[in-house]
């Protein structure tokens, strides 16, 4: 055990640090706080503490939409359909806000009115990439942003893998737009799945990717050639969206 001396400055300095993240407008949760998101408590691995920017809800029915950095053309289409599509339900677009289809999605989002929530792999005082520093203060401004590392924390490769899992575990459902064989989007896919979360894969990853191929055999996991059918699983995992895509989206 401490001595009295010790712990009593260590909790000193706990409530400075609290008092100053709150300060920046920072929330810190930990996993047993009421505040802490319902979907992720009592899931495999989840995070000891979240630190926050933004709205939080205690009920927040939120599909995550990822996909590949380097996007082509049509999975950014793709992506901002699905991201218009997910607003005009009212359901929360959650994402990783890298670039890419991420970075998409977040973007979508913000400029149709709808909710999202990123959850990124750095301090949440850091921006990767830099380039989406402005997007990232907007999500904390309207939506939700979500660091399960401490505040000034650098980006490390261990970081997006644990950072993927808990996307998973904040979301419905997934949605894999655009990824490559050895993309991350595979791993939080494979995350969606142990959790018994329903996973919908584009033909853009499903025709691309052994691994793809191989989750299409598992339960609760989906194939769509089009956003009609993905619009249609969707209705179908989320009961209560009824909006059909316009004629004119991205196919």
């Amino acid at each position: 055990m401490l001595p009295i001396s010790t712990e009593g400055a260590f909790l000193a300095d706990a409530e400075a640090d609290l008092r100053a993240w709150e300060r920046t407008g920072l929330q810190f949760l930990s996993a047993i706080d009421v505040s802490f998101p319902p979907s992720m408590v009592g899931t495999a691995n989840t995070p000891p503490f979240l630190f926050a920017q933004g709205s939080l809800k205690d009920h927040d029915p939120a599909i995550a939409v990822v996909g590949s950095r380097d996007a082509s053309v049509r999975g950014i289409q793709l992506a901002t359909a699905i991201a218009e599509y997910l607003v005009a339900q009212s359901l929360t677009v959650v994402s990783g806000l890298a670039a890419g289809i991420d970075s998409a999605v977040h973007e979508t989002a913000l400029h149709t009115g709808g909710r999202t929530v990123a959850f990124i792999a750095t301090g949440i005082n850091k921006s990767y990439p830099a380039a989406n520093r402005a997007t990232q203060h907007a999500i904390g401004e309207r939506g939700l942003l979500l660091s399960q590392f401490w505040p000034e924390a650098p980006p490390q490769k261990t970081n997006f893998l644990l950072r993927n899992n808990s996307i998973a575990q904040y979301a419905s459902a997934a949605i894999i737009v655009e990824a490559g064989e050895h993309s991350g989007a595979r791993n939080l896919a494979r995350h969606a799945v142990d959790l018994g979360r329903p996973l919908i894969l584009t033909d853009l990853v499903a025709d691309a990717n052994d691994w793809a191929q191989q989750l299409l055999s598992a339960s609760g996991v989906y194939r769509a050639a089009s956003l009609a059918e993905l619009a249609e699983i969707v209705q179908q995992i989320t009961p209560g969206t009824r909006r059909e895509p316009d004629p004119g989206d991205a196919k």
